[in-house]
């Protein structure tokens, strides 16, 4: 049987580790952690495929064939953070000049990455509300280079629809990248619905389990990863053998883990949404979420991230999170234990303002990142903390 013909599940567990049978081979079932710096070549002119980690390294090779596999795309490489990755993109992909237009609520650390490069390339940079598709086309230069989504977005969980940008973007031959890093491949394959490139911060659902960084990009075009993968090696974007273990391990239960942050969330945001002490929820399994039916078009679950508003402000915010005793105050998100923040006095403090004010971003908002923990306890542990809030 190929495996291509394999589904998710069964991907996620052996793509990138078939054992190799082949005389001297140990046939090892997991891929071992190859350490060694340089290869040795018994021919000066006939060096094997491995000459040089930075280059390549046995291990990263699983982990990308895996990556590929499920994201349903040709291509996958591993970066050394998803920061690291999307800097790499943007390194290939933009000049000085360019335009890049990007959803407006997207994670504070790829706003200030953009406003980097805005300051450095001269480029330029339109953040608009993807949900309204007309948006996106009209916000279009000569100079536009990439669209930039996530969906879900980080921390407000707006939805956008991914086949339409895609349509728009290729009907003016501009490039779509899609960060799906809050749905992971378990829930949503943006490449099927047109996007060129797929970005992930690894650090969350891919390993999750909170012990490594580590960032992907997928794509199908050759000539683009040919570039990509030029620019992972000379600029040194790449994962240690050991973190790609961690994450090759971390894979095998990500189908399971997905399911289990999904439920738990669901009932999290059913509870948050009946809640006195609660201004609004934002889930995309609530049948309440604007852009709900979307979400069901072109994905397969809604994920393990809730953020909400607290009714009255920062102090009640801040009261709240620093009651809580099961959930952990800390950022970061899509490991096996819940975690809970403040996205504008953390994850999103780097970026000013009056870029949180225009994405919606207030300071009551908190963003939940729910574990897969017993249900009953993380909503006990809610509700002892709303009972301190004055």
């Amino acid at each position: 049987m190929s495996q291509q013909n394999f589904n998710f599940d069964t991907c996620s567990i052996h793509i990138g580790e078939k054992p190799d049978f082949s005389e001297g081979s140990k046939s090892e079932v997991v891929a071992p952690i190859y350490l060694s710096t340089t290869y040795a070549r018994k021919e000066v002119k006939n060096p094997g495929y491995f000459q040089y980690s930075r280059c390549d390294n046995p291990t990263r090779f699983a982990l990308e064939q895996r990556y590929a596999s499920l994201e349903k795309t040709r291509y996958g490489l591993a970066f050394a953070s998803g920061l690291a990755a999307e800097a790499t993109v943007l390194f290939t992909l933009i000049n000085p000049g360019d335009h890049i237009i990007g959803f407006d609520d997207l994670y504070g650390g790829t706003k200030r990455l953009f406003n980097q490069w805005k300051e450095k390339y001269k480029i330029a940079v339109s953040l608009v509300d993807a949900t309204k598709t007309h948006l996106v086309e009209e916000a279009i230069r000569p100079e536009t280079k990439i669209i930039w989504l996530e969906t879900p977005t980080n921390p407000l969980l707006k939805i956008c629809d991914i086949a339409a940008i895609s349509e728009i973007a290729h009907r003016h031959h501009i490039l779509l990248i899609v960060d799906n890093t809050f749905l992971s491949p378990c829930f949503q394959n943006p490449s099927v619905f047109g996007a060129d490139i797929i970005v992930h911060s690894v650090t969350k659902y891919i390993a999750g389990h909170s012990d490594v960084i580590g960032g992907a990009v997928m794509l199908n075009d050759h000539a683009l990863y040919e570039r990509l993968k030029f620019n992972q090696n000379s600029l040194g974007t790449v994962p240690s053998p050991f973190d790609c273990y961690l994450v090759l391990r971390g894979l095998k239960t990500l189908s399971v883990r997905m399911g289990k942050h999904q439920s738990n969330a669901l009932e999290v945001a059913r509870y948050l949404e009946k809640h006195p002490k609660v201004a609004k929820v934002y889930y995309p399994g609530l049948p309440s979420h604007p852009q709900y039916e979307t979400n069901l078009k072109q994905a397969g679950g809604f994920g393990g991230m809730v953020s909400f508003e607290i009714k009255g402000g920062e102090q009640e915010a801040i009261q709240f999170l620093e009651s809580l005793e099961l959930f952990t105050l800390a950022e970061s998100l899509g490991g096996v234990e819940s975690l809970i923040e403040h996205p504008a006095l953390m994850t999103h403090s780097s970026i000013t303002a009056k870029e949180r004010e225009q994405a919606g971003i207030k300071d009551s908002l908190i963003r939940v990142s729910v574990g897969i923990e017993d249900e009953h306890d993380l909503l006990n542990d809610l509700e002892q903390a709303f009972e301190k809030v004055r």
